[in-house]
Protein backbone atom coordinates (compact mmCIF):
# COMPACT_ATOMS: atom_id res chain seq x y z
CA UNK A 1 0.00 0.00 0.00
CA UNK A 2 2.98 2.17 0.69
CA UNK A 3 4.47 1.77 -2.25
CA UNK A 4 1.63 2.72 -4.27
CA UNK A 5 0.86 5.92 -2.78
CA UNK A 6 4.58 6.40 -3.77
CA UNK A 7 3.67 6.12 -6.61
CA UNK A 8 1.42 9.10 -6.81
CA UNK A 9 3.85 11.21 -4.70
CA UNK A 10 3.64 11.12 -1.26
CA UNK A 11 6.90 10.33 0.57
CA UNK A 12 7.10 7.67 3.06
CA UNK A 13 6.87 10.40 5.91
CA UNK A 14 3.60 11.58 5.01
CA UNK A 15 1.95 8.52 4.64
CA UNK A 16 2.67 6.86 7.80
CA UNK A 17 1.80 10.72 9.41
CA UNK A 18 -1.89 9.39 7.89
CA UNK A 19 -1.83 6.17 8.74
CA UNK A 20 -1.97 6.79 12.37
CA UNK A 21 -5.15 8.74 11.92
CA UNK A 22 -6.98 6.43 10.02
CA UNK A 23 -6.61 3.91 12.41
CA UNK A 24 -7.66 6.13 15.46
CA UNK A 25 -11.46 7.62 12.96
CA UNK A 26 -12.31 3.67 12.46
CA UNK A 27 -15.36 3.73 15.25
CA UNK A 28 -16.10 7.00 14.06
CA UNK A 29 -16.28 5.87 10.68
CA UNK A 30 -18.24 2.69 11.63
CA UNK A 31 -21.39 5.49 13.25
CA UNK A 32 -21.09 7.80 9.52
CA UNK A 33 -21.47 3.76 7.93
CA UNK A 34 -24.55 3.53 10.04
CA UNK A 35 -26.23 6.38 9.04
CA UNK A 36 -25.41 6.12 5.12
CA UNK A 37 -27.39 2.89 5.73
CA UNK A 38 -30.51 4.06 6.96
CA UNK A 39 -30.43 7.13 4.41
CA UNK A 40 -29.43 4.38 1.72
CA UNK A 41 -32.57 2.70 2.42
CA UNK A 42 -34.81 6.30 2.84
CA UNK A 43 -34.13 6.53 -0.67
CA UNK A 44 -34.87 3.07 -1.90
CA UNK A 45 -38.21 3.74 0.30
CA UNK A 46 -39.09 6.42 -1.65
CA UNK A 47 -38.01 5.37 -4.88
CA UNK A 48 -40.31 1.83 -4.21
CA UNK A 49 -43.18 4.48 -3.08
CA UNK A 50 -43.41 6.21 -6.41
CA UNK A 51 -43.25 3.10 -8.64
CA UNK A 52 -39.87 4.36 -10.42
CA UNK A 53 -39.67 2.30 -13.24
CA UNK A 54 -37.46 2.17 -16.72
CA UNK A 55 -40.12 3.83 -18.19
CA UNK A 56 -38.58 6.77 -16.14
CA UNK A 57 -35.49 6.83 -17.75
CA UNK A 58 -36.63 7.63 -20.92
CA UNK A 59 -36.69 11.68 -20.84
CA UNK A 60 -38.28 14.21 -23.16
CA UNK A 61 -37.17 17.17 -25.54
CA UNK A 62 -39.15 20.40 -26.63
CA UNK A 63 -41.70 21.27 -23.89
CA UNK A 64 -41.26 18.08 -21.83
CA UNK A 65 -45.56 17.80 -21.59
CA UNK A 66 -46.22 14.68 -19.66
CA UNK A 67 -42.73 13.41 -18.65
CA UNK A 68 -43.11 10.55 -16.43
CA UNK A 69 -39.25 10.35 -15.04
CA UNK A 70 -39.04 14.06 -14.14
CA UNK A 71 -42.69 13.45 -12.33
CA UNK A 72 -41.68 10.52 -10.58
CA UNK A 73 -38.14 12.20 -9.48
CA UNK A 74 -39.97 15.10 -8.31
CA UNK A 75 -41.92 13.00 -6.07
CA UNK A 76 -38.98 10.97 -4.92
CA UNK A 77 -37.56 13.95 -3.90
CA UNK A 78 -40.52 15.38 -1.98
CA UNK A 79 -40.92 12.19 -0.19
CA UNK A 80 -37.22 11.66 0.61
CA UNK A 81 -36.73 15.25 1.83
CA UNK A 82 -40.06 15.06 3.84
CA UNK A 83 -41.74 17.70 1.40
CA UNK A 84 -44.79 18.78 -0.01
CA UNK A 85 -43.61 18.82 -3.73
CA UNK A 86 -40.54 19.30 -5.22
CA UNK A 87 -38.74 21.08 -8.46
CA UNK A 88 -36.39 18.77 -9.40
CA UNK A 89 -34.58 20.29 -13.12
CA UNK A 90 -31.66 20.76 -15.40
CA UNK A 91 -32.53 24.09 -16.32
CA UNK A 92 -31.31 25.03 -12.90
CA UNK A 93 -28.28 25.68 -13.11
CA UNK A 94 -26.38 25.79 -9.40
CA UNK A 95 -26.77 26.34 -6.11
CA UNK A 96 -26.87 29.93 -6.50
CA UNK A 97 -29.27 30.01 -9.20
CA UNK A 98 -31.82 27.37 -6.77
CA UNK A 99 -31.41 29.96 -4.09
CA UNK A 100 -32.10 32.71 -6.65
CA UNK A 101 -35.02 31.08 -7.94
CA UNK A 102 -36.74 30.82 -4.51
CA UNK A 103 -35.90 34.09 -3.25
CA UNK A 104 -37.26 35.93 -6.13
CA UNK A 105 -40.53 33.37 -6.60
CA UNK A 106 -41.45 33.74 -2.96
CA UNK A 107 -40.79 37.44 -2.27
CA UNK A 108 -42.74 40.15 -3.91
CA UNK A 109 -41.56 44.15 -3.78
CA UNK A 110 -42.15 45.71 -0.14
CA UNK A 111 -41.02 42.80 1.57
CA UNK A 112 -37.78 42.05 3.57
CA UNK A 113 -35.93 39.09 4.00
CA UNK A 114 -33.80 38.36 6.88
CA UNK A 115 -30.74 36.41 7.48
CA UNK A 116 -30.45 35.22 11.55
CA UNK A 117 -27.43 33.43 10.75
CA UNK A 118 -25.21 36.67 9.34
CA UNK A 119 -23.83 36.87 6.26
CA UNK A 120 -24.95 34.83 3.71
CA UNK A 121 -22.52 32.97 1.01
CA UNK A 122 -20.29 35.50 -1.23
CA UNK A 123 -22.34 34.73 -4.23
CA UNK A 124 -25.74 35.40 -2.76
CA UNK A 125 -24.58 38.75 -2.18
CA UNK A 126 -25.62 39.62 -5.51
CA UNK A 127 -28.49 38.08 -5.74
CA UNK A 128 -29.43 40.12 -2.53
CA UNK A 129 -28.06 43.46 -3.75
CA UNK A 130 -25.89 43.32 -0.59
CA UNK A 131 -23.15 44.07 -3.55
CA UNK A 132 -24.96 46.00 -6.50
CA UNK A 133 -25.73 43.88 -9.39
CA UNK A 134 -28.10 43.86 -12.19
CA UNK A 135 -31.48 41.81 -11.27
CA UNK A 136 -30.97 41.56 -7.49
CA UNK A 137 -33.93 41.61 -4.98
CA UNK A 138 -33.03 45.14 -4.47
CA UNK A 139 -33.84 46.08 -7.69
CA UNK A 140 -37.13 44.69 -7.04
CA UNK A 141 -37.48 47.12 -4.13
CA UNK A 142 -37.31 43.99 -1.64
CA UNK A 143 -35.15 45.01 1.79
CA UNK A 144 -32.74 42.83 3.19
CA UNK A 145 -31.28 42.95 7.08
CA UNK A 146 -29.35 40.49 8.77
CA UNK A 147 -28.91 39.29 12.51
CA UNK A 148 -25.09 38.13 13.15
CA UNK A 149 -24.36 34.96 15.32
CA UNK A 150 -23.05 35.59 18.93
CA UNK A 151 -19.29 35.17 19.36
CA UNK A 152 -20.01 31.84 20.73
CA UNK A 153 -22.01 30.54 17.55
CA UNK A 154 -25.53 30.80 18.95
CA UNK A 155 -28.25 32.74 17.64
CA UNK A 156 -29.07 36.26 18.99
CA UNK A 157 -32.62 35.84 20.09
CA UNK A 158 -33.22 39.41 21.27
CA UNK A 159 -31.40 40.80 17.63
CA UNK A 160 -33.65 38.16 15.61
CA UNK A 161 -37.05 39.67 17.70
CA UNK A 162 -36.15 43.27 16.83
CA UNK A 163 -34.93 42.67 13.56
CA UNK A 164 -38.33 40.76 12.58
CA UNK A 165 -41.46 43.52 11.60
CA UNK A 166 -44.45 43.48 9.67
CA UNK A 167 -42.62 43.46 6.76
CA UNK A 168 -40.27 40.24 7.31
CA UNK A 169 -41.81 37.65 4.84
CA UNK A 170 -38.90 35.01 4.40
CA UNK A 171 -36.08 34.06 7.02
CA UNK A 172 -33.02 32.66 4.87
CA UNK A 173 -31.09 30.25 7.11
CA UNK A 174 -27.82 29.36 5.30
CA UNK A 175 -26.77 25.12 6.90
CA UNK A 176 -23.17 25.28 5.93
CA UNK A 177 -20.56 28.17 6.58
CA UNK A 178 -19.70 29.39 3.58
CA UNK A 179 -16.60 31.44 3.05
CA UNK A 180 -16.46 31.53 7.17
CA UNK A 181 -15.32 29.77 9.94
CA UNK A 182 -18.91 29.93 11.96
CA UNK A 183 -19.80 26.33 13.23
CA UNK A 184 -22.51 24.75 10.29
CA UNK A 185 -26.42 24.14 11.84
CA UNK A 186 -27.09 21.04 12.83
CA UNK A 187 -31.11 19.82 11.57
CA UNK A 188 -31.78 20.39 15.50
CA UNK A 189 -30.70 23.74 15.71
CA UNK A 190 -31.91 24.71 12.74
CA UNK A 191 -35.17 23.21 13.98
CA UNK A 192 -35.07 25.21 17.53
CA UNK A 193 -34.44 28.55 15.10
CA UNK A 194 -37.35 28.28 13.15
CA UNK A 195 -39.71 27.73 15.94
CA UNK A 196 -38.29 30.48 17.55
CA UNK A 197 -39.52 32.95 14.08
CA UNK A 198 -42.60 31.18 13.84
CA UNK A 199 -43.47 31.74 17.35
CA UNK A 200 -43.00 35.51 16.26
CA UNK A 201 -44.71 35.61 13.30
CA UNK A 202 -46.55 32.16 11.85
CA UNK A 203 -46.47 33.05 8.77
CA UNK A 204 -43.03 33.99 7.78
CA UNK A 205 -41.57 31.50 5.07
CA UNK A 206 -38.35 29.67 6.77
CA UNK A 207 -35.78 28.31 3.41
CA UNK A 208 -32.62 26.54 4.38
CA UNK A 209 -29.78 26.86 1.92
CA UNK A 210 -29.35 22.75 2.49
CA UNK A 211 -26.08 22.83 0.31
CA UNK A 212 -23.43 20.46 1.37
CA UNK A 213 -26.14 18.94 4.13
CA UNK A 214 -28.27 16.53 2.36
CA UNK A 215 -27.39 13.08 3.71
CA UNK A 216 -25.12 13.87 6.86
CA UNK A 217 -27.56 13.69 9.56
CA UNK A 218 -31.04 11.08 9.09
CA UNK A 219 -32.95 13.94 9.15
CA UNK A 220 -33.31 17.04 6.59
CA UNK A 221 -34.61 20.32 7.80
CA UNK A 222 -38.11 20.06 6.37
CA UNK A 223 -38.78 17.80 9.14
CA UNK A 224 -37.86 20.22 11.74
CA UNK A 225 -40.13 22.85 10.75
CA UNK A 226 -38.70 24.25 7.36
CA UNK A 227 -40.91 25.73 4.47
CA UNK A 228 -38.65 25.38 1.70
CA UNK A 229 -34.89 23.75 0.94
CA UNK A 230 -32.83 24.53 -1.66
CA UNK A 231 -29.82 22.55 -3.32
CA UNK A 232 -27.75 21.34 -6.00
CA UNK A 233 -27.73 18.78 -8.06
CA UNK A 234 -23.73 18.80 -8.17
CA UNK A 235 -23.10 18.54 -4.49
CA UNK A 236 -24.57 15.39 -2.35
CA UNK A 237 -27.93 14.35 -3.50
CA UNK A 238 -26.62 14.24 -7.18
CA UNK A 239 -24.38 11.49 -6.27
CA UNK A 240 -21.52 12.84 -8.26
CA UNK A 241 -23.55 11.30 -11.59
CA UNK A 242 -25.77 14.28 -12.08
CA UNK A 243 -24.42 16.58 -14.42
CA UNK A 244 -26.14 19.48 -13.93
CA UNK A 245 -29.21 20.71 -11.71
CA UNK A 246 -30.68 21.71 -8.73
CA UNK A 247 -33.43 21.59 -6.59
CA UNK A 248 -36.33 22.78 -3.98
CA UNK A 249 -38.46 20.89 -1.99
CA UNK A 250 -41.15 21.87 1.05
CA UNK A 251 -44.41 23.16 0.84
CA UNK A 252 -46.52 23.13 -2.75
CA UNK A 253 -47.28 26.71 -2.48
CA UNK A 254 -43.72 27.16 -2.45
CA UNK A 255 -42.75 24.88 -5.10
CA UNK A 256 -45.30 25.92 -6.80
CA UNK A 257 -44.18 29.54 -7.20
CA UNK A 258 -40.87 28.60 -7.90
CA UNK A 259 -41.79 26.36 -11.19
CA UNK A 260 -43.90 29.60 -12.28
CA UNK A 261 -40.80 31.72 -12.06
CA UNK A 262 -38.54 29.00 -13.46
CA UNK A 263 -40.67 28.86 -16.56
CA UNK A 264 -43.59 31.35 -17.12
CA UNK A 265 -46.85 32.47 -15.16
CA UNK A 266 -49.35 29.74 -16.60
CA UNK A 267 -47.13 27.03 -17.25
CA UNK A 268 -45.30 26.21 -14.32
CA UNK A 269 -43.93 22.58 -13.49
CA UNK A 270 -45.84 21.33 -16.38
CA UNK A 271 -43.02 22.26 -19.40
CA UNK A 272 -39.25 21.49 -19.04
CA UNK A 273 -37.69 19.09 -21.15
CA UNK A 274 -35.38 16.49 -19.18
CA UNK A 275 -33.32 16.35 -21.94
CA UNK A 276 -31.47 12.55 -21.43
CA UNK A 277 -30.49 13.24 -17.72
CA UNK A 278 -33.10 11.90 -15.50
CA UNK A 279 -31.20 8.33 -15.35
CA UNK A 280 -28.02 10.23 -13.64
CA UNK A 281 -30.77 12.20 -11.54
CA UNK A 282 -32.19 8.77 -10.19
CA UNK A 283 -29.03 6.87 -10.08
CA UNK A 284 -26.93 9.98 -8.43
CA UNK A 285 -29.95 10.20 -5.87
CA UNK A 286 -29.65 6.38 -5.33
CA UNK A 287 -25.81 6.44 -4.42
CA UNK A 288 -25.59 10.23 -2.72
CA UNK A 289 -25.78 8.28 1.11
CA UNK A 290 -22.53 6.44 0.17
CA UNK A 291 -21.25 8.84 -1.62
CA UNK A 292 -21.38 11.51 1.38
CA UNK A 293 -20.58 8.88 3.64
CA UNK A 294 -16.87 8.75 1.85
CA UNK A 295 -16.58 12.79 2.05
CA UNK A 296 -17.60 13.26 5.42
CA UNK A 297 -14.68 10.27 6.25
CA UNK A 298 -12.67 12.55 4.63
CA UNK A 299 -13.43 15.55 6.01
CA UNK A 300 -12.83 14.26 9.65
CA UNK A 301 -9.86 13.04 8.47
CA UNK A 302 -7.98 16.60 7.13
CA UNK A 303 -9.79 18.29 10.72
CA UNK A 304 -7.74 15.69 12.49
CA UNK A 305 -4.69 15.68 10.73
CA UNK A 306 -4.80 19.64 10.38
CA UNK A 307 -5.87 20.39 13.89
CA UNK A 308 -2.99 18.14 14.44
CA UNK A 309 -0.23 20.10 13.14
CA UNK A 310 -1.23 23.56 14.74
CA UNK A 311 -3.67 24.45 12.43
CA UNK A 312 -7.04 26.33 13.60
CA UNK A 313 -10.11 23.93 11.92
CA UNK A 314 -13.90 23.85 11.78
CA UNK A 315 -15.43 21.44 12.67
CA UNK A 316 -12.32 20.46 15.29
CA UNK A 317 -11.77 16.46 14.82
CA UNK A 318 -14.04 15.36 17.52
CA UNK A 319 -17.26 17.57 16.90
CA UNK A 320 -20.48 16.27 15.33
CA UNK A 321 -20.77 16.73 11.64
CA UNK A 322 -23.66 18.67 9.61
CA UNK A 323 -22.26 19.11 6.91
CA UNK A 324 -19.15 17.81 4.07
CA UNK A 325 -17.00 21.15 4.36
CA UNK A 326 -14.23 21.30 6.39
CA UNK A 327 -12.62 24.50 6.71
CA UNK A 328 -8.71 24.65 7.56
CA UNK A 329 -7.30 28.28 8.04
CA UNK A 330 -4.14 28.40 6.72
CA UNK A 331 -2.75 31.97 7.54
CA UNK A 332 -0.79 33.10 4.65
CA UNK A 333 -1.56 32.88 0.85
CA UNK A 334 1.61 30.76 0.10
CA UNK A 335 0.06 27.87 2.01
CA UNK A 336 -3.50 28.32 1.23
CA UNK A 337 -2.22 27.53 -2.52
CA UNK A 338 -0.37 24.48 -1.76
CA UNK A 339 -2.89 23.19 -0.27
CA UNK A 340 -5.27 23.64 -3.58
CA UNK A 341 -1.67 22.32 -5.81
CA UNK A 342 -2.54 19.16 -3.88
CA UNK A 343 -5.63 18.52 -4.23
CA UNK A 344 -5.83 19.53 -7.85
CA UNK A 345 -2.32 17.10 -7.86
CA UNK A 346 -4.79 14.34 -6.50
CA UNK A 347 -7.63 14.52 -9.60
CA UNK A 348 -8.12 12.03 -12.23
CA UNK A 349 -9.14 14.86 -14.64
CA UNK A 350 -6.58 17.31 -14.80
CA UNK A 351 -4.10 16.53 -12.54
CA UNK A 352 -2.00 17.69 -14.36
CA UNK A 353 -2.37 22.05 -14.50
CA UNK A 354 -2.02 24.41 -11.15
CA UNK A 355 -4.99 25.91 -9.99
CA UNK A 356 -4.67 30.17 -9.96
CA UNK A 357 -6.33 32.81 -8.37
CA UNK A 358 -8.54 34.84 -10.23
CA UNK A 359 -11.64 37.23 -10.33
CA UNK A 360 -14.39 34.56 -10.18
CA UNK A 361 -17.78 35.93 -11.30
CA UNK A 362 -20.03 36.53 -8.03
CA UNK A 363 -16.82 36.61 -5.72
CA UNK A 364 -15.89 40.25 -4.52
CA UNK A 365 -12.22 38.68 -3.98
CA UNK A 366 -9.93 36.80 -5.53
CA UNK A 367 -10.43 32.89 -5.28
CA UNK A 368 -8.75 29.63 -5.98
CA UNK A 369 -10.57 26.40 -6.57
CA UNK A 370 -8.72 22.81 -6.66
CA UNK A 371 -11.49 20.61 -8.86
CA UNK A 372 -10.46 17.91 -11.31
CA UNK A 373 -13.79 16.73 -11.75
CA UNK A 374 -16.01 14.87 -14.53
CA UNK A 375 -18.35 17.03 -13.88
CA UNK A 376 -17.38 21.12 -13.94
CA UNK A 377 -17.64 22.54 -10.80
CA UNK A 378 -19.06 19.24 -8.95
CA UNK A 379 -18.40 19.71 -5.09
CA UNK A 380 -19.79 16.39 -4.08
CA UNK A 381 -16.59 15.23 -5.97
CA UNK A 382 -12.90 16.46 -4.79
CA UNK A 383 -12.43 19.64 -4.53
CA UNK A 384 -11.22 22.86 -2.04
CA UNK A 385 -11.18 26.74 -2.49
CA UNK A 386 -10.92 30.04 -0.75
CA UNK A 387 -10.92 33.31 -1.14
CA UNK A 388 -7.40 35.12 -1.10
CA UNK A 389 -7.89 37.32 2.16
CA UNK A 390 -7.26 36.99 6.21
CA UNK A 391 -7.10 34.68 7.59
CA UNK A 392 -6.37 32.34 4.47
CA UNK A 393 -8.73 29.71 5.00
CA UNK A 394 -9.52 26.59 2.59
CA UNK A 395 -12.60 24.78 2.36
CA UNK A 396 -12.47 21.30 1.55
CA UNK A 397 -14.75 18.94 0.38
CA UNK A 398 -16.16 16.39 -1.43
CA UNK A 399 -14.35 12.82 -2.72
CA UNK A 400 -16.83 10.34 -4.03
CA UNK A 401 -14.81 7.53 -2.57
CA UNK A 402 -12.90 7.49 0.98
CA UNK A 403 -10.37 6.25 -0.85
CA UNK A 404 -9.96 9.30 -2.94
CA UNK A 405 -10.62 11.94 -0.16
CA UNK A 406 -8.12 10.01 2.07
CA UNK A 407 -5.07 10.62 -1.47
CA UNK A 408 -6.52 14.35 -1.49
CA UNK A 409 -5.57 15.00 2.37
CA UNK A 410 -2.19 13.20 2.03
CA UNK A 411 -1.51 15.49 -1.28
CA UNK A 412 -2.27 18.61 0.34
CA UNK A 413 0.35 17.63 3.21
CA UNK A 414 2.75 16.69 1.01
CA UNK A 415 2.44 19.97 -1.08
CA UNK A 416 2.81 22.13 2.39
CA UNK A 417 5.53 19.81 3.65
CA UNK A 418 7.55 20.00 0.33
CA UNK A 419 6.90 23.67 0.47
CA UNK A 420 8.63 23.59 4.22
CA UNK A 421 5.41 25.21 5.43
CA UNK A 422 4.96 22.85 8.42
CA UNK A 423 6.43 19.80 9.57
CA UNK A 424 5.29 15.84 11.00
CA UNK A 425 6.09 16.33 14.23
CA UNK A 426 2.69 18.00 15.41
CA UNK A 427 3.66 21.49 15.10
CA UNK A 428 3.08 24.17 12.11
CA UNK A 429 5.66 26.25 11.30
CA UNK A 430 3.27 29.00 10.29
CA UNK A 431 1.86 30.34 13.93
Amino acid sequence: MEEIYQQLGISKEVFQYGQKFEALLEGRFREIDKTAEYNQLKVLKAMQAHKTSAECFMGSTGYGYNDLGRDTLEDVYAHCFGGEAALVRPQITCGTHALALALMSNLRPGDELLSPVGKPYDTLEEVIGIRPSKGSLAEYGISYRQVDLLEDGGFDYDGIRKAMNGKTKLVTIQRSKGYQTRPTLSVERIGELISFVKEINPEVICMVDNCYGEFVERREPLEAGADMIVGSLIKNPGGGLAPVGGYIAGKKECVENAAYRLTSPGLGKEVGASLGVTQSFYQGLFLAPTVVAGALKGAIFAANIYESLGFPVVPNGTESRHDIIQAVTLKSREALVAFCKGIQAAAPVDSHVTPEPWAMPGYGDEVIMAAGAFVQGSSIELSADGPLREPYAVYFQGGLTWYHAKLGILMSLQKLYEAGLLVLHGTSKIN
